[in-house]
């Protein structure tokens, strides 16, 4: 089993990252200390995995809640089942909310726990790939609007994350690839040797092979935390992790949510930012090669859908890194080297919108 620390002074937790670790139950008592729980999961994973996760939590009060699985029931309605079951079983702040699932159930099982009383202890669970490397770490919670994606959430720690990699057997194939699009974005804004050891060894982790995947979730999370324990409420540095999410929201929102998985999303986005980067100056024309070269070697889509450049732009106006209505973006100044900029050419952005959106819907 692998150990790593988000260090945030008295918010500062572990990540445990490892095969098996939902049968520990001696790992899972001492990341879930409360008496009463509460455990979110959905119609998909609770089937596999919730009875092997209450027998780890034996002489526990523990209930459940069962919701709705996907991109689309990420809604204020849904955290409010969550909210109602902790009201039901009259649960208290000294109760923990614990989060068995993707990045949907973390991100609303987490939004509920920092909304009930004020703020409850939860722990995250994360059963997909992405939700490994990414959205179980750094304490960002919420939920979508028809607006825009993710426009109303808290930040709020889990108190410890335990990702067990064994649950990554049960992933399909689509749901996998969406996840090692997060693990390419860690690499191209902070890591090169990462994403040349994607590239050399995406073949293994598509295969599942367990030392693959440990090394390419430890990577992916050691920078996570070392950006969110310096930036942890997205002031600046940690801006750089949403590599491609500007599109990638405007992506998913257009076209419904949940009609694009997020990190098929954020492959596409990732792709308009280095052709983007490369208008500016930033990348050679081997660069962006490179990157769709990655993605679609990794079976992820790399035309975005033509909703227009007008329409992405105005979706893109509601991201949460616009100042002063400037769009701030992360671009790359180099692989492995993010940057987020507001001072580029508007044209250039135009082109790289045209070329990709289309010109209208």
């Amino acid at each position: 089993m692998e150990r790593l620390r988000i260090e945030l002074g008295t918010r500062s937790y572990p990540i445990f990252i490892g095969a098996g670790l939902l049968d520990d139950a001696t790992l899972l008592g001492a990341a879930i200390v409360a008496r009463d729980v509460l455990v979110v999961s959905n119609e998909v994973v609770a089937p596999l995995y919730l009875a092997r996760l209450e027998q780890g939590l034996a002489g526990k009060r523990v209930a459940s809640v069962i919701l709705p699985d996907g991109e689309q029931h990420k809604t204020l309605a849904t955290v409010e089942q969550v909210l109602d079951a902790l009201v039901e079983r009259r649960l208290n702040r000294d109760a923990c909310v614990v989060a068995l699932g993707g990045g949907v159930v973390g991100d609303m099982a987490g939004f509920a726990a920092a909304c009930y009383q004020r703020g409850v202890d939860y722990v995250q669970v994360p059963t997909t790939l992405l939700a490994q490397v990414d959205s179980s770490v750094g304490g960002k919670t919420g939920v979508n609007h028809p607006g825009g994606k993710n426009l109303i959430g808290a930040f709020h720690q889990p108190r410890a994350v335990v990702s067990d990699i064994g649950t990554l057997g049960t992933l399909p194939p689509r749901e996998l690839r969406a996840g090692l699009a997060e693990v390419i974005k860690i690499g191209l804004v902070a890591d090169a040797s990462l994403f040349a050891w994607i590239e050399g060894n995406l073949d293994a982790l598509l295969g599942l092979d367990t030392a693959a995947l440990t090394h390419a979730i430890r990577r992916s999370c050691e920078i996570k935390a070392a950006i969110v324990a310096e930036d942890e409420h997205e002031h600046g540095r940690r801006a750089l992790l949403n590599l491609g999410h500007t599109f990638g929201h405007a992506i998913e929102t257009a076209a419904g949510y949940g009609a694009w998985l997020h990190g098929e999303a954020v492959g596409a986005g990732m792709l308009m930012a280095a052709d983007l980067s490369a208008r500016l100056g930033w990348l050679g024309s081997g660069d962006v090669d490179r990157v769709r070269s990655l993605l679609q070697r990794a079976g992820l889509p790399v035309a975005a859908p033509r909703i227009g450049a007008a329409r992405g732009l105005e979706l893109m106006g509601m991201d949460k890194k616009v100042l002063a209505g400037r769009i701030r973006l992360v671009l790359l100044r180099r692989l492995g080297e993010g940057v987020v900029a507001g001072d580029y050419p508007a044209e250039a952005l135009q082109a790289t919108l045209v070329g990709h959106f289309g010109v209208a819907a």
